[in-house]
């Protein structure tokens, strides 16, 4: 098996992509008469509170395509937290730290996740690995760019990788594998995959595997601080981490997803992208988010949450129909929590017509989960407020009523 090597990993023509010349890519001040932009600002009625909320802000012009600032404010959050006394994922004095050269942006993770496999995966030819019970877009993805999808289970008593069978896979049919998407923490299981783990595959991989290891780390700040593993793209060129401000910063509207990668890779991937993905208001907003103040206030609700989730599994245990948290993942803003028939035994028929009677009689919607690998009776439940929460459990104690 071939070491890692990114020049013949990634697709020849992608690889030697030049970027789209951008008309801010020259020239960013004067009289700007280059990219054939209205002139006349935003067409807008100038009595309308949207007008007056945005006038400042230059929507008539295009977006900055490379957004240095905001990712300069994400190194700096990813690198502080790594230095913090603790931290699972450490930055050392002999560690690159994060810089904007690392990150490529995308609308939301999704279109990272679909950018990385068309960089690497030749349709029809190549495959990646999942580890399921797992995020369903990697499957939507790699269906839409022609990708075979070969899958290694976590180990279900604890929803670890299995790094020998990853090792085993990988051993067998290697050369056709470009990636492993592995989500940490885990959708559905809630649970972090031990960075441990990751960088003794990360290591192994090196030396025996031209491909890429991914970590989806959509929920990561659910954990504690420090466990990204985003810190080491600099240390581990075949490593890849994804995350958006969609979970801990509350900000899904705005779709905004992260990919760090190798200064190489993420260069790849901005050649890539659209040149202006990511718009004026978006940019404007998720660079707020990253100030101290508001990183505080994330700290804050992800407190609140916690807190939320651990008053709900409490109530949960003292209701007949429910069993045990699924390997015990409290690494999100959501549980996965096992559903019992009146036998007390998980049971997905059950858990599923729990689920509709939830969602259509009583307006109260939950995710079913009981189709996947490991989650016999699984629902998947977000953390609500402390209001949605009481009134959750109020409804989950009506529907067990109704079907005794």
């Amino acid at each position: 098996m071939a070491k890692f090597d990114l020049s013949t990993l990634v697709r020849p023509k992608i690889y030697s992509l030049e970027p789209y010349r951008c008309a801010r890519d020259d020239f960013k001040e004067g009289i700007l008469l280059d990219a054939n932009e209205n002139t006349h600002g935003p067409a807008l009625s100038k009595a309308s509170s949207l007008y007056q909320a945005f006038k400042d802000s230059e929507l008539n012009r295009y977006p900055d395509p490379h957004q240095i600032d905001f990712k300069t404010l994400v190194a700096h959050f990813r690198n502080s937290e790594a230095q913090t006394p603790g931290a699972l994922v450490n930055l050392t004095k002999d560690d690159k730290p994060l810089s904007a050269a690392n990150m490529c942006l995308g609308v939301g993770s999704d279109e990272s996740i679909d950018a990385l496999i068309r960089t690497v995966c030749r349709p029809g030819i190549d495959s990646l690995i999942i580890c399921p019970p797992t995020y369903g877009m990697y499957k939507i993805s790699s269906q839409i760019n022609d990708v075979e999808i070969v899958s290694v289970p976590l180990c279900l008593e604890d929803f670890e990788i299995d790094l020998p069978k990853i090792q085993e896979t990988l051993a067998s049919r290697g050369d056709s594998i470009k990636m492993i998407l592995i989500t940490t923490p885990g959708n559905p299981t809630g649970r972090l995959v031990s960075p441990a783990k990751l960088e003794k595959l990360l290591q192994w991989s090196l030396e025996n595997w031209n491909g890429l290891v991914v970590a989806d780390e959509a929920y990561i700040d659910f954990s504690d601080i420090g466990s990204s593993v985003s810190v080491l793209v600099n240390k581990y060129p075949n490593l890849v981490t994804f995350q958006t401000l969609s979970k801990s910063f509350g900000l899904a509207g705005i779709r905004l997803g992260i990919t760090f990668a190798s200064e190489e890779l993420a260069g790849v991937l901005n050649a890539l992208k659209a040149p202006y993905n990511i718009s004026t208001l978006t940019s404007t907003i998720a660079q707020e988010a990253l100030t101290p103040q508001s990183i505080a206030q994330m700290r804050s609700t992800v407190d609140i949450i916690k807190a939320q989730r651990s008053k709900l599994i409490q109530e949960f245990k003292e209701i007949d129909n429910f069993g045990k948290v699924i390997g015990g993942g409290l690494d999100s803003n959501f549980i996965l929590v096992e559903t019992l028939n009146n036998n007390g035994k998980p049971d997905s028929a059950f858990a599923k017509k729990v689920y509709e009677n939830m969602a259509i009689n009583k307006k109260t919607v939950v995710r079913y989960r009981g189709n996947e690998l490991g989650c016999v009776g699984a629902l998947r439940i977000s953390i609500g407020t402390a209001e949605e929460n009481k009134t959750l459990v109020e409804n989950f104690k009506k529907t067990f009523a109704e079907f005794k």
